[in-house]
């Protein structure tokens, strides 16, 4: 299960900003080329894994948008992107976020109190904008029935669980050892 993802993550080059080792792929930076097979790959294990019976999906600006698009079309199910651009729409929430190498606001419109979301994001690693955009939507009591990353790197989904209350979902692990990408499934058939 996941052959494609696999291989593709562990071919990644990385690079280093400051401290931190950022590993660059289609999923999660867009580039070099994202593979069609591997999204659809994405969507597949996403929708026989996980609670899909839900009102909209949400994903955060710009690396869950080709993931909520590709499950969107698997599932026949909306999405909202939580994104970088102040509207100033009726109901807009602003959210402050922090990750392991940058900061900035987002902005959450098209839920509603009540709404039952998938939330999919591509990887959690330091765990920052995942934990501001999760504790956004508690505030706005939208009911998150699953929470899904595609990839799990470092210690964020631990440190999202402890401080949301949340299960964290993901399809692959990732560990980057001595320059190199290893990756192992999570999910089986």
């Amino acid at each position: 299960m996941l052959e494609k993802l696999k291989k593709s993550l562990e071919e990644s080059p990385i690079i280093k900003k400051g401290e931190y080792n950022y590993f660059v792929h289609p999923v999660t930076d867009g580039i070099p080329l994202t593979q069609p097979e591997v999204l659809k790959e994405i969507a597949v294990a996403v929708k026989n894994h996980f609670n899909t019976a839900v009102d909209k999906i949400v994903c955060v600006e710009a690396m869950g948008i080709h993931l909520a698009t590709a499950l969107s079309l698997e599932t026949g199910i909306p999405f909202v992107v939580v994104r970088k651009r102040q509207y100033g729409l009726p109901g807009e929430v602003a959210v402050h976020q922090t990750t392991g190498y940058s900061q900035g606001e987002l902005y959450i419109n098209g839920l509603n109190s009540g709404d039952k979301i998938l939330l999919i994001d591509d990887v959690v690693s330091t765990g920052g904008t995942m934990i501001s955009v999760l504790k956004a939507l508690q505030k706005m009591d939208v009911q998150i029935k699953e929470l899904v990353a595609v990839i799990e790197k470092g210690d964020g989904k631990k440190l999202v669980e402890a401080e949301t209350g949340l299960k964290v979902s993901a399809l692959i692990k990732v560990d980057v050892i001595d320059g190199q990408v290893f990756a192992e499934p999570i999910i089986s058939d």
